[in-house]
């Protein structure tokens, strides 16, 4: 990257990196809630304030007014992942199939792929039952072949999700008019539809669920740091949540803050906080989408393997994201969410590269933050009865619907009910830890240097997967 293609990528006046999110600019930050006063007793407590641990707390109160719970949040609720995403609301299972099949088998597989469609229909009901306005459209989600290489996976996945029982109604190849028709992309060779996805605003959606979760009787404490998660002790002693306010202790603690699993003692090598980046344009004129298309608010996807997310929101920008700097030494994130410059520059590359009519837009703000990636890359939930404590997480980048999900099925094992969200393959999941340092950096950098290069060999045209992303996929263990 030289310093010349760093300078060049147009920037509005105000241009923003980092600090929160585009999604927090657009509606401001929220007024901040009181931290815990002091040590307290609840039925449940959730460690972590964004998605998952609001939809636990709703779920459970919904179900049993009753329960005393509450959510203890470092920053404020909304502040991670649940306020900086994609604005994916996606049925993608966030895992491999072949690998939750291998320990319940084919049918229960089927079943949990089944249950993340539905999960997508669920958030938007429950959005519209609470009166949350999150700019939800269900406009589903076109992924891209752009390359040879990317153009035969793209088939073989589709191959492959046929395997899987998913018809023509969950995900079908395009044909040239209505690819182009939806949305034209430039360099598209092919490219694939399904209808389980829908774009949102993200910190609509949290804000107005932390304020659906509060009008239930939950307490959310902010400014509040959970340092350690106790178990139950055999002399009796209840579940903790160990915070620099005061102990609070429950029938049940989970733990909920997925990507910043790391910073709780004992969690260092748990999950391994993935960065990802983003940025959006200032607001295009109507001339420009006319030439663009994308009517239909569809999420877009592409085959690459450093590979791109995006959307257009309501205000009419593209708002798009990659991997950028994965991963930092030590388990460590950014709290400010800067994105590094020659990350913001590729996403503006990718930008002008898929839509050449937005070359003469502007951004208007970049920033990153960090997901839950487990060593086999496949999601887990969890409450473990003897001990007192929960868990879930590790949604490898799929966590606005997944956390829905597991907010249901979280509800059902807390409440001891035998159900088919708890018999999903992903309950009760146990995975080995990451390799300790420096091997996880070096392992991760190695990974997505070869991402990468594999990335610019296929857009040379090769028409094969690149060896360097076999060699990547064996090292990740994806």
């Amino acid at each position: 990257m030289n310093q010349r293609e760093l300078i060049d990528v147009p920037r509005t006046a105000d241009f923003v990196n980092g600090e929160v999110s585009f999604w927090y600019r657009d509606i401001g930050l929220p007024a901040p809630r009181a931290p815990l006063p002091g040590p307290r007793g609840y039925d449940v407590c959730l460690v972590g304030g964004g998605y998952t641990g609001l939809w636990t707390a709703y779920y459970l109160k919904r179900a049993q007014p009753d329960l005393r719970v509450a959510v203890l949040e470092r920053e404020f609720a909304g502040f991670g992942a649940s306020g900086r995403n994609g604005g994916w609301l996606s049925g993608r299972l966030a895992g491999s199939r072949d690998r939750y099949a291998a320990t319940h088998g084919r049918a229960a597989t089927v079943a949990l792929q089944r249950a993340m469609f539905a999960a997508v229909d669920e958030v938007i009901g429950v959005a519209g039952a609470e009166g949350i306005d999150a700019d939800i459209v269900k406009g589903g989600l076109l992924s891209v072949a752009t390359n040879p290489a990317q153009r035969r996976r793209l088939h073989a996945e589709l191959a492959e999700d046929r395997r899987w029982e998913l018809g023509e109604d969950d995900l079908r190849l395009l044909d040239a008019d209505e690819r182009t028709g939806r949305l034209r992309v430039a360099g598209t060779l092919d490219a694939t539809f399904t209808p389980h996805c829908a774009r949102i605003q993200p910190a609509k959606l949290v804000q107005g669920l932390a304020r659906a979760v509060e009008a239930l009787g939950v307490d959310i404490f902010e400014g509040t740091t959970v340092a350690e998660i106790r178990p139950r002790t055999g002399a009796g002693a209840p579940a903790t949540a160990v915070t620099d306010r005061g102990e609070v202790t429950a029938d049940y603690v989970i733990r909920a803050v997925e990507g910043f699993t790391a910073g709780l003692a004992g969690q260092h090598r748990q999950w391994l906080p993935m960065n990802s980046s983003m940025v959006v344009t200032e607001t295009l004129p109507s001339e420009v989408w006319q030439r663009i298309g994308w009517a239909g608010r569809e999420l877009l996807g592409d085959g690459a393997h450093a590979y791109i997310y995006a959307q257009r929101t309501a205000d009419d920008r593209i708002a798009i994201g990659g991997r950028g700097v994965p991963y930092r030494f030590g388990s460590r994130w950014d709290n400010r969410g800067a994105t590094h410059d020659s990350t913001v520059a590729a996403l503006w590359r990718m930008i002008v590269r898929l839509f050449p009519e937005a070359a003469d837009a502007r951004l208007q703000h970049a920033w990153c933050g960090v997901l839950g990636v487990p060593r086999d890359w496949c999601s887990t939930v969890h409450v473990d009865h003897a001990s007192g404590l929960g868990w879930a997480g590790g949604y490898v980048g799929h966590g606005v619907t997944t956390t829905n999900l597991a907010g249901r099925t979280l509800r059902d094992l807390v409440l001891r009910r035998d159900t088919e969200l708890t018999r999903m393959p992903w309950v009760g999941r146990q995975v080995r830890s990451w390799e300790p340092e420096p091997l996880r950096w070096l392992g991760v950098q190695l990974i997505y240097t070869l991402y990468r290069a594999a990335d610019r060999c296929e857009n040379d045209g090769r028409p094969h997967t690149s060896p360097y992303a076999q060699v990547a996929d064996l090292i990740s263990g994806r």
